[in-house]
């Protein structure tokens, strides 16, 4: 009796200790090999392309580590636009002793550059407009530290050649945006300075959240504008789901600087495919923990601006037929893409 008790106690260990030896950490994004690289992911907040592109590092990250046969474990969180909450998340990465931190948008990154000046832990940035401007690299080519990484830059002249492509008659242009937002500034700039030497006349409205970019949107509808211009502006994407029909309704096309506007309501978004900024971001992330690549030594990714998404419901509703409007933005964009309202991708 004794050695059957003996044998099924042993049996039960070893299936117990078989059953452990298969679980994967809750925060891996690919299966349990020998080589663990742990990456601090911090998003600026939950909006539909800084949720597209941190799904798709998730998800080239599981590819990568799978086909590399190493551990990418994800500690991920969200600061909600939240300066202290954000430096929480990042001192948390460095007391849980991550081996690179990836910084979603412009704040998080240049708060991601701060925390690392002494500890040179790896940055790796995603969505950031304007990397020079924010001090984060010396050059594109050449990074100079412990920071590089991914950029949405918005060539703000080829959305206003949209604008006008669609309606040279155009007289007033609304310019919607969030004064503290980085990746607003240099467009806002630019979007004058090609408004000024046409000769045609803006409206500036801003807010910093939803209740006051709502307020901004009806205003402008009272402005009488000809077209609504917003950069690549994380409060505006915040809030696209809450004025679109306030500017569609009044017969005011809403351009925007990321597809993910279109697909939230905005008549067309122009930029960067956010889905594979994210892809280019895992690929900058593994080759700088597997093949060692330094971050001052990798420059940072710029992507081709060239594609037009267009909502065909927000057409529809302002009056235009999607064939002409596609043909009259042919000669100034690479391609013309379609999508109809969603609340995220």
């Amino acid at each position: 009796m004794k050695k059957i008790i003996t044998v099924i106690l042993v049996l039960a260990l070893a299936v117990g200790l078989t059953a452990c030896s298969v679980n994967k950490p809750s925060d891996s994004s690919s299966a349990a090999f020998d080589t663990v690289y742990k990456i601090g992911i911090c998003n600026y907040v939950d909006d539909a392309s800084l949720n597209q592109i941190v799904s798709n590092i998730r998800r080239q990250l599981k590819t990568l580590g799978d086909e590399k046969r190493v551990t990418f474990e994800i500690l991920y969180d969200n600061s909600n636009a939240d300066a202290n909450v954000m430096s929480q998340i990042i001192a948390n990465f460095i007391a849980n002793d991550v081996d690179l931190m990836v910084g979603v948008a412009t704040p998080v990154a240049v708060t991601m550059q701060a925390a690392t000046e002494d500890n040179q832990i790896p940055v790796v940035f995603s969505a950031v407009s304007d990397p020079l401007a924010a001090s984060l690299v010396e050059t594109l080519e050449a990074p100079g530290s412990n920071v590089t990484g991914t950029s949405d830059y918005l060539d703000t002249n080829a959305i206003m050649n949209l604008v006008f492509a669609a309606n040279p008659k155009a007289d007033k242009i609304g310019l919607l945006y969030d004064v503290g937002q980085d990746s607003s500034t240099t467009a806002i700039v630019q979007a004058k300075a090609y408004l000024d030497k046409k000769g045609v006349e803006y409206v500036e409205r801003t807010g910093t959240n939803v209740d006051e970019v709502m307020l901004a949107a009806t205003a402008l509808v009272a402005d009488q504008v000809d077209a609504v211009f917003t950069p690549s502006d994380n409060t505006i994407m915040q809030a696209e789901l809450s004025i679109y029909e306030t500017l569609a309704k009044a017969g005011i096309p809403h351009y925007a600087g990321a597809d993910s506007f279109a697909l939230n309501g905005a008549f067309l978004g122009y930029g960067v495919d956010y889905a594979n900024l994210g892809v280019e971001s895992a690929n900058m992330v593994a080759d700088i923990l597997i093949n060692k690549k330094a971050p001052a030594n990798t420059p940072v990714k710029t992507f081709d601006n060239g594609t037009a998404t267009i909502n065909t419901e927000i057409c529809t509703m302002l009056g235009l037929n999607f064939d002409e409007v596609s043909a009259k933005f042919q000669p100034f964009c690479t391609k013309v893409e379609s999508v109809t309202t969603a609340e995220s991708f």
